[in-house]
């Protein structure tokens, strides 16, 4: 049974750290029994040596779930490294889990891959017919691109919208049928660009689905018509708790429009602003949003979505507090040398050390209904 009434916030666990890594976001390693782990310190494989969303990402989301009848806790949370990819490698002695102050007994660890459900949302219209030529290039590949990462188990919905929202293929579309989807789209015709009314849409949409989901918005960040406000989409999206993985088109549309000089109608459009409002939506829902100079970048991009969503230590335990309800309780998770009790250390690969970040929410409440 899920737990209700809960609160989120971050748990840091900071150490001095010098971060060099190379190369793209390689694939995650999960705990490997036949190599020897020291209980004290956890090596982690080289990542790149920044992160690749723009500025910061929202507020990282955990799950609790509370089975009355066994007592027994469940904590879905992701640890990361201060880029933000996860941190693999941590055993099941290193996790000190703390309810209401008491340390918990007997926790098991394991890492999880959840099937995810993605609403893709992309731009498809604008005033300037010569500008959709591009949109209309740029959201073909990058929105395909999406459907290399995406998994037998998961669910995927496609929306474009204009003036006005359009659903392309529904959440129990045949994954086979999703690529012809971006075959035939075509230039959009000169329209109006409602992002605002269509996320409004696109979250009430999703807010029926169940399990780990969220919306993968391609997009501008330009507005031109929309009835909803950004300040209420904004709101709308801080209250949703979906993430929205905010993909910006502003680099590849901004050198189309520049090629026609400033007596184009389009040559002062606020891009930089728009790209901004974008990050801000994005960040606001607890997702990330990612600013590709070119379409080479595209690839990991989703790489790293798809980790962000899918990967979290799941962390279980029996409940010391004999009730099967009652208040919220406080939950606290922490990474330890299980020999000494103190911080747990990482090194990357060369063996400098960085600093690990759990995220898990401040309290659930349990519900013995």
């Amino acid at each position: 049974m899920k737990a209700l009434g809960a609160r989120r916030c971050t748990t840091f666990l900071s150490l001095p750290f010098v971060l060099i890594l190379v190369g793209w976001a390689l694939p995650l390693q999960e705990p490997n029994p036949s190599v020897r782990q020291s209980p004290s310190e956890v090596t982690v494989p080289n990542r790149p040596t920044a992160p690749l969303f723009k500025g910061q990402q929202g507020e990282q989301n955990s799950e609790i779930e509370f089975a009355p009848s066994s007592r027994t806790v469940t904590l879905k949370l992701r640890v990361e490294d201060p880029n933000g990819y996860f941190l693999p490698n941590i055993r099941r002695e290193n996790f000190a889990v703390y309810e209401n102050g008491v340390r918990q007994n007997n926790v098991n660890v394991e890492v999880e891959h959840a099937p995810v459900t993605l609403a893709l949302l992309l731009e498809a219209g604008g005033r300037y017919h010569e500008l959709n030529k591009a949109l209309a290039m740029n959201v073909s590949q990058t929105g395909r691109k999406a459907l290399d990462v995406i998994d037998r188990e998961d669910k995927v919905a496609i929306f474009k919208y204009d003036a006005n929202l359009t659903p392309l293929a529904d959440f129990n579309e045949s994954h086979d049928h999703l690529g012809g989807i971006f075959d035939d789209l075509s230039v959009p015709a000169t329209s109006e660009a409602n992002l605002y009314d269509a996320l409004l849409e696109t979250l009430n949409r999703m807010h029926g689905v169940n399990g780990r989901k969220a919306i993968v918005l391609i997009s501008t960040g330009v507005d031109t018509f929309s009835k909803a406000s950004y300040e209420e989409v904004l709101r709308a999206v801080r209250e949703s708790a979906i993430p929205i993985y905010a993909i910006s088109l502003k680099q590849s549309v901004q050198l189309e429009a520049n090629l026609y000089g400033p007596a184009a109608p389009f040559a002062h459009i606020d891009w930089t602003g728009a790209e901004n409002r974008l990050e801000m939506l994005a960040r606001s829902s607890g997702g990330r949003a990612y600013q590709p100079q070119t379409d080479v970048e595209v690839p990991a991009i989703y790489d790293d979505i798809m980790e962000n969503l899918r990967v979290r230590y799941v962390v279980t335990y029996v409940s010391s507090n004999p009730a099967a309800s009652g208040p919220p309780r406080k939950i606290r998770a922490e990474l330890i040398d299980p020999q000494t009790g103190q911080p747990l250390k990482f090194r990357d690969s060369d063996g400098r050390p960085i600093t690990a970040r759990v995220y898990v929410q401040e309290s659930y409440s349990p519900d013995a209904a």
